[in-house]
């Protein structure tokens, strides 16, 4: 990957919190906003959710999702301009005391410290979203696809 792309990959996934989680809901797509961390050194994409929220029963139903993350807009630049990755993988439920929970939860708690009450709520869990394929765009003509070992070693450069 260019350097200039991957400037802009690391911009935009460190910058921005709030990513739009396409899944299948009654057999019909169904798009949804939630906030999203993720694990240092790797690919995933935590997700902190409630159950009461039709993307969490569409997860455990159909774990193949999509997840969204866009650039804002930026006056002078064409929505088509804007930087932005696709990330079509699977939703992994992490339940409290199996591998992986603890991690998620740090990552999520230090990138959404306020965020800390909603864990006692039993209704909330976590979910790992694990890239199968990654498409960034930044810009026109700066399309690419990526995979999840190319995404984390991008991510885990300085």
């Amino acid at each position: 990957m260019e350097p200039d792309h991957a400037r802009i990959l690391r911009d935009l996934l460190f910058t921005q919190q709030v990513a739009a989680l396409g899944t299948l809901h009654a057999g019909e797509p169904y798009v949804s906003m939630v906030p999203f961390a993720r694990l240092p050194g790797g690919t995933d994409f935590i997700i902190h959710v409630s159950q009461l929220a039709a993307h969490t029963t569409d997860m455990l139903a159909h774990p193949p999702v999509s997840l969204l993350v866009v650039a804002p807009p930026t006056p002078g630049v064409m929505a088509q301009e804007l930087a932005r990755i696709t990330v079509q993988g699977e939703a992994v439920q992490l339940a409290a005391g199996t591998p992986g929970h603890a991690a998620a939860r740090a990552a999520y708690l230090a990138r959404f410290p306020q965020s800390a009450q909603m864990f006692g709520f039993a209704d909330f869990s976590l979910f790992a979203i694990v890239p199968r394929s990654i498409r960034f765009v930044g810009g026109f003509a700066r399309a690419t696809t990526l995979s999840p070992e190319t995404l984390a070693r991008v991510l885990g450069e300085t």
